[in-house]
This record gives structure tokens, C-alpha cells and sequence, in this order.
């Protein structure tokens, strides 16, 4: 399968895209006191209804086409779960602590606010670092995630990455006002949680330099099954579980079906 020089620029322009979408949310953080958990809420369940439905509505049927074979729908099965397995490996690779499905609470954010004291400030700083690492390394997949769908159609490399980027403004938040709290700086938290969004076309560029090569029909199609593995894991395991965490169910709720109307309306 051949990718022409426009199809890198697009997966190269989109994955950028996707991940600076992080800075949007960064940038909002900056003027919080405290997070606004009934905004928040309704931004992760949107996140999450934007990715299931990428998911099930357009990487596993555009998968399905690449795979006409009697033992593709086995090879979609195994690619799918596959991808939710790598997901949870990568979050068992963050220590509990430096994890970002451990701060569930607005009060978490809070608390973590500076002292005084070196060393109470220094331990929130670190934290506050390692759970950007922990965010950039949940971006990382995002990026080749994209650059793997411009191969094909950009169709579905635009869905891809508008479903990342929709994910990864309440992520932008999430990193910066840890290290806000940590640092004391709103500058150094804006560049913390931009550079957290910079793996998504560190990952692009990997997929560009080492699978374009090797890239066929098959193994796009379980790229994509990976990939929709991959979001349907974090949507069940980060985004709708942190929303839940607030109390604001219903409006956790409404924010997975507007997320799924939405990407209905613009598929």
C-alpha cells in the first residue's frame, strides 16, 4: 500500500492538530481557581461518546473492507481486544500514584495546591510531572493512530483526529492544573501539558518512518482495530469513570450522547 507525500502532510497537519488541541485545554485551566467539575463532566462524557462511536461506526467497518478474507472477522476480534490489552498495559506501566485515574476529585486538585514547604511543594511537583509523562505516554498511539488512517482515507484520518482532539482538551486541564498546583507557575503548567500533546506527532512520525514501509491492506486494517480497541478502553476506563467521580451523572450521560449525535451529524 502506497502513501503519496499528501497523505504523510495530512497525518503529520492532523496528528499536530490533535495534539496541540491539548493547549486549548491547558489554557482554560489557567484561569480556574479550582476545576469547574459540572464542565468537566460533560467534556469527558463527550469525549467518550466521540470515541465509541469512532470506533464501532467507522475503524471497525473500515477495517472490515480490508479484510474479505473467511478469517477476518477473527482477525478483527483478536486486533480489537488486542488493542484494549495494550492500553491497559500501558496504564499498569505508570506507578498507582503518578496515575491519572488516581486523582478523582476536584478536592484532589485542590489539595494539591503549593504550602510553602520545599518539600511538600517538590513532591507535588514531581507528581505533577510524572502525570504528564503518564498523559503523554496515553498520546503517544494517538498519533500513529492518525497517521495510519491518512494512509487510507482522509475521511477517516479527519474523524480519527477530531475524536483525539475532542479527548484531549478535558486532558489538557487535567495535566495543567496539577502543575499549576505543583509549580506555582501558570507558564511552566500551559508548556507542561503542551509538551504532554506533542506525542501525538512524535507518534505520527514513527508510524511515518518505521510501518510505512511495511504498511498493506491487511495490516491497516488491524492498525485500525487496535486503535478502536485502544479508545474504547479509555473511554470505559479513564473518561467515563473520571466523570463519574463528580457526582454529575446524568450530565455525564447527556455528554456521551451529544459526543456520539455530534460525530454522527459530521461522519
Amino acid at each position: 500500500m502506497e502513501a503519496t507525500n499528501q497523505d504523510l502532510m495530512l497525518g503529520l497537519l492532523l496528528s499536530l492538530f490533535a495534539g496541540m488541541s491539548t493547549c486549548i485545554g491547558a489554557a482554560v485551566a489557567l484561569f480556574l481557581k479550582r476545576t469547574d467539575t459540572r464542565v468537566l463532566t460533560y467534556a469527558l462524557g463527550a469525549s467518550a461518546g466521540v470515541m465509541v462511536y469512532i470506533s464501532f461506526m467507522e475503524l471497525l467497518p473500515e477495517a472490515g473492507r480490508f479484510l474479505q478474507v473467511d478469517y477476518g472477522k477473527w482477525v478483527r476480534i483478536a486486533a480489537f481486544f488486542g488493542g484494549m490489552v495494550l492500553a491497559g498495559a500501558i496504564d499498569r506501566l505508570v506507578p498507582e500514584d503518578e496515575n491519572p485515574h488516581e486523582i478523582h476529585t476536584a478536592g484532589d486538585l485542590d489539595a494539591a495546591r503549593p504550602t510553602g514547604e520545599f518539600s511538600a511543594q517538590a513532591g507535588v511537583r514531581r507528581s505533577a510531572m510524572l502525570f504528564a509523562a503518564a498523559i503523554a505516554i496515553h498520546n503517544f498511539p494517538e498519533g500513529i493512530a492518525t497517521m495510519a488512517s491518512a494512509f487510507d482515507n482522509p475521511g477517516t484520518a479527519f474523524s480519527v483526529a477530531f475524536a483525539v482532539a475532542i479527548h484531549n482538551i478535558p486532558e489538557g486541564i487535567a495535566v495543567a492544573l496539577p502543575l499549576m498546583f505543583g509549580t506555582g507557575s501558570r507558564q511552566r503548567a500551559f508548556w507542561g501539558a503542551t509538551l504532554s500533546g506533542l506525542a501525538e506527532p512524535v507518534g505520527a512520525l514513527v508510524a511515518m518512518l518505521i510501518l510505512l514501509p511495511f504498511l498493506t491492506p491487511t495490516l491497516l486494517a488491524v492498525l485500525f482495530c487496535i486503535v478502536a480497541g485502544f479508545m474504547v478502553y479509555i473511554s470505559f476506563d479513564e473518561l467515563l469513570p473520571m466523570a463519574e467521580r463528580w457526582g454529575h451523572h446524568h450530565l455525564s450521560i447527556g455528554g456521551v450522547i451529544s459526543g456520539m449525535l455530534l460525530m454522527a451529524l459530521v461522519l
